[in-house]
């Protein structure tokens, strides 16, 4: 077995809002984990509350690390977060910086979402069109947990309006507040690549001018719903990946924010049909070794 992605403390994935382990036989981190584990890596796909806000899904997380870290004999994980899955993961380090290496952002919302922002302005909570988003969120949060065949802890709380709030622009500037740690001093910048021992990296992506991505395969639904989102983004209007701005994501290392990735892409949703060159699951084996090399 090859060694090129076996890092000194295990990966921990985090996934973000309605996130999931495998839905049946589909998979969050679709070919991921299989990457990282035959490169070497020990690899954990948790589940945190699907709808909530990030320090509660932060506290889950803390349970989750105290148990792998029980299981492993590890000191210490690296945490990979995929939108909400960032901040949670930073809420983690931020808390219990002892109890992890590193933090990675993918595609994360670490400066707030403007789809977040548009659907807060046009669909509050107390009106009929808020009312019946948050029974549809509702809807499709219960019929994945039913699916969620890699998922076999206790039933998690959903708050809907505290994951929502948790994802506005404001709401992050809050979060930020109380948990500085990797961002940076200037917009669009870069963030300290250290803090308190724990290292921070991100990386996400952009959709590609013109009505479809150039090289982009046909079957790949996600783009289409991904280009219906960026059209709420004003601030970083034909700089998003459809739910997090380009410069939103920074965090610490920023590894690149422009790659031909939607927010579904990212993280390989797509069954793997992503545009031509686009190669996800490149991105993590890669980072993984990153993460070895930094001894980490």
């Amino acid at each position: 077995m090859s060694q090129r992605c076996a890092t000194r403390y295990p990966l921990v994935l985090v996934p973000g809002m309605l996130g999931f382990i495998r839905l049946v036989l589909y998979p969050y981190w679709y070919g991921i984990v299989a990457a990282l584990r035959r490169g070497g890596a020990v690899v954990v796909a948790v589940k945190v509350s699907p709808l909530h806000s990030s320090e509660v899904r932060g506290e889950q997380l803390l349970a989750r690390i105290e148990e792998i870290l029980r299981d492993t004999g590890a000191q210490k994980v690296n945490l990979i977060g995929h939108s909400q899955g960032a901040l949670t993961a930073r809420y983690a380090a931020a808390r219990r910086p002892d109890l992890v290496a590193s933090v990675t952002s993918v595609a994360g919302t670490n400066h707030g979402s403007e789809l977040a922002d548009y659907l807060h302005t046009h669909y509050p909570a107390d009106s009929a069109k808020g009312r019946l988003l948050s029974a549809l969120l509702r809807l499709i949060n219960a019929m994945m947990s039913l699916l969620d065949s890699g998922y076999h802890g206790p039933r998690l709380p959903v708050d809907i309006q505290a994951s929502h709030a948790s994802l506005t622009t404001a709401g992050v500037a809050l979060f930020n507040e109380r948990y500085p740690q990797g961002l940076p001093q200037t917009w669009g910048g870069q963030g300290p690549e250290e803090v308190g021992g724990v290292r921070y990296y991100s990386w996400s992506g952009t959709l590609q001018p013109g009505k479809t991505d150039k090289g982009r395969n046909l079957f790949d639904g996600t783009n289409r719903s991904c280009r219906l989102f960026a059209r709420t983004f004003v601030r970083e209007a034909g700089q998003c990946d459809g739910m997090v701005g380009r410069y939103s994501s920074h965090l610490g290392t920023v590894i690149r924010d422009d790659y031909p990735l939607d927010h579904f892409d990212i993280v390989n949703q797509s069954l793997g049909l992503v545009g031509k060159g686009a190669e996800p699951i490149r991105l993590f084996v890669e980072h993984a070794e990153r993460l070895k090399s930094a001894g980490v």
